[in-house]
This record gives structure tokens, C-alpha cells and sequence, in this order.
């Protein structure tokens, strides 16, 4: 997930004022949306899933 940048710089000083800038964001996002590419195969994504839980426990 990517973080909004004003919001990470700690510029955002007021709930109404965080909820307004993720909108603005979300909104310029949405306005030219891209198709997730999955780059792993499933083999990977699963091998990753085992090493995961393994540290877990």
C-alpha cells in the first residue's frame, strides 16, 4: 500500500484534513487506474506464505 506523501511527511494535522487528502488522492489515482500485474508465479507466492508463518511461530 502506498502512503499518501503529505501524510508521511507528518503534514497532516487534523482527522477531517487526512480524510480530505486520502480522497484527493484516491481520486487521482482512480483517474487513470492500471491493472494488477502479477509478477511471481504461484510457486513463489506460496514459498514466501511458508517463510512467513515460519517466522510467525
Amino acid at each position: 500500500m502506498r502512503f499518501h506523501p503529505r501524510a508521511a511527511a507528518g503534514l497532516i494535522h487534523s482527522v477531517p484534513n487526512l480524510i480530505a487528502a486520502i480522497q484527493a488522492y484516491l481520486d487521482a489515482d482512480n483517474a487513470s487506474p492500471r491493472a494488477f500485474v502479477r509478477t511471481a508465479t504461484t510457486q513463489e507466492i506460496l514459498t514466501e506464505v511458508r517463510r512467513g508463518r515460519g517466522a510467525l511461530q
